[in-house]
């Protein structure tokens, strides 16, 4: 992979994250301006209420001008932060809590429109210079009060706070967010960077692996040091798995190349060498029929390694929906394999027995495909059978499958070999070839259509007794997956 690709996707990973960061930071410079207004706009209010409520109490002993009532409106601008002003009922201020602006405020007078907003109940709350009473726009809240002895007009109080002093609290509180985010943005970068250049690097490794395995090396594997639970490991995992299958595929293949090559070369020499010497006269000619026999026999073995390998290129290339869509009698696969075996069964003077069921055994697959299976496993049972014994053959029905087994006395199979049987051109014997009919593919083929139908078979060889058996699914089951 090269590297601009994961430059590329980290590229766009930081885009789509910073884009959420000023979406993010933008949310939420509003929200907390707004919030911090909306806190202080609550503390100006209860300030309010509560100077109201001092004012009119006072009111019973001191005028609203008095140095007293002054005293108390800067107790409460010293403990809230906040201006307070007092203005009687013609909305002239008459009291302020900051004695600097004393002289400036006093006798200002706060425009009509502020005091009917206050006396009709509703919340004043203004950004507003109150007509000029203030130097600049500042936050305002206003209430209204009457004397403690409930005669004369309504008395105003106003609570205000500068502008830049809230905004300079919201602007220190973002400024924490803003560096806090900051540092986590440039801390998630630089994760995001590490972990897309590690996630990288294995698909890197995979392409290359890929790319080996065109030019025919199936030996390269994908190292994964993380675990093997996320979908990178499954990923490695499964790729490995195929680059096993595809090495053991080119190994089959060589192997199949180089047996074919051998099978095929000994009776093809045969042959051109009895022919030769018949056409030649090295072969005199009351001998000549003797070897256009073996070249007769040896013709016959070629048929039928080829017939043998078109059938399992046709076995393999069937489709296990279709196999698996037809039915038929198991029992009748054993009656074929025996008939068509009785030549050699006489021959070697074995005694069969035969075990079957009353009923017929319905199961599921390809019944001349089957019957292959049953005629090769009888043929090797009678082929490596000792003369004058038994060959046995079952057929049951367990749970939802049939089980079919060919059983014969003879020499046994060792442990060993037990694992190599099935595989293709395997003889037992490769150095003396004293079987020159076979050609090491019977239980090739039988595992080839036993897999087909996703069926299993078991070898089982001890104190002179072989048994083979085979699974076969019932008809009234559904079709194995």
């Amino acid at each position: 992979m090269k590297k601009s690709l994961y430059f590329k996707n980290y590229l766009i990973t930081a885009l789509i994250v910073f884009l959420a960061f000023l979406i993010l930071t933008s949310l939420f410079f509003i929200w907390s301006y707004r919030l911090i207004l909306r806190e202080r706009q609550k503390a100006m209010g209860s300030t309010a209420e509560e100077v109201a409520r001092y004012a009119s109490a006072m009111t019973n002993s001191f005028p609203v001008t008095s140095f007293e009532l002054r005293i108390t409106l800067a107790s409460f601008a010293k403990m809230s932060g906040f201006d307070i002003m007092l203005a009687d009922a013609s909305g002239t201020v008459v009291s302020t809590s900051d004695t600097a602006l004393m002289s400036s405020e006093l006798g200002k007078v706060v425009p009509n429109q502020a005091l009917r907003a206050v006396e009709s109940g509703r919340a004043f709350n203004w950004f507003t210079d109150l007509g000029g009473v203030y130097g600049e726009a500042r936050h305002v809240i206003g209430t209204v009060f009457r004397l403690a002895s409930g005669r004369g007009a309504e008395c105003y109080v106003f609570v205000s706070a500068e502008a830049e002093d809230m905004i300079e609290v919201w602007r220190k509180f973002t400024g924490i967010f803003v560096l806090i985010s900051i540092i986590v943005l440039l801390a998630t970068f630089i994760i995001t960077y590490y972990t897309t250049k590690k996630q990288a690097k294995p698909l890197g490794e995979i392409a290359r692996a890929a790319r080996r395995f065109a030019h025919g090396d199936f030996s390269v594997r994908v190292k994964w040091e993380g675990s093997e639970d996320d979908d990178i490991g499954q990923l490695i995992e499964a790729f490995n798995s195929m680059a096993d299958s595809l090495e053991r595929l080119e190994m089959l293949r060589r192997d199949f190349i180089a047996n074919v090559s051998h099978e095929l070369k000994t009776p093809m020499t045969t042959i051109s060498g009895f022919t030769d010497g018949i056409l030649d006269g090295t072969i005199p000619p009351e001998s000549q029929r003797q070897y256009l026999e073996v070249i007769s026999s040896e013709t016959k073995r070629l048929s039928r390694l080829v017939r043998t390998m078109l059938n399992m290129s046709r076995i393999q290339s069937t489709s296990r929906e279709e196999l698996l869509r037809k039915t038929f009698d198991a029992s009748e696969t054993i009656r074929l394999a025996l008939v068509g075996l009785s030549g050699k069964i006489e021959e070697k003077k074995l005694d069969v027995v035969v075990e079957l069921p009353e009923e017929p055994v319905m199961t599921r697959g390809d019944m001349d495909a089957i019957t292959q299976v049953t005629y090769n496993l009888t043929d090797n049972a009678v082929k490596f059978a000792r003369e004058g014994t038994t060959l046995r053959l079952s057929l049951w029905k367990q749970g939802p499958k049939a089980y079919i087994s060919v059983e014969n006395t003879g020499e046994e199979i060792p442990p060993e070999e037990i694992p190599l049987i099935f595989e293709r051109f395997h003889k037992k014997d490769r150095s003396r070839s004293a079987n020159r009919d076979g050609a090491g593919l019977g239980l090739y083929i039988v595992k080839a259509i036993l897999n087909n139908h996703n069926e299993d078979i078991t070898v089982k060889s001890e104190n002179g007794v072989t048994t083979f058996t085979f699974t076969l699914t019932l008809a009234s089951q559904k079709a194995p997956e």
